[in-house]
């Protein structure tokens, strides 16, 4: 998605593109933070006395 944003950007010289595609890129770092924050919590030890 970020490099049609890209690719239309680059062809049209458009702000408002830009801006999409950099708010795209900012989510998606937010996206791959909670999914790695969220594979942590396999790592930690499960109490068995529950």
């Amino acid at each position: 998605m970020v490099d049609f944003v890209w690719k239309l950007f680059s062809q049209t010289g458009n702000i408002e593109t830009y801006l999409l595609m950099k708010e795209l890129e900012s989510e998606s770092q937010e996206l791959d933070q909670a999914v790695s924050s969220t594979n942590n919590l396999d790592t930690l030890p499960v109490d068995s006395n529950m």
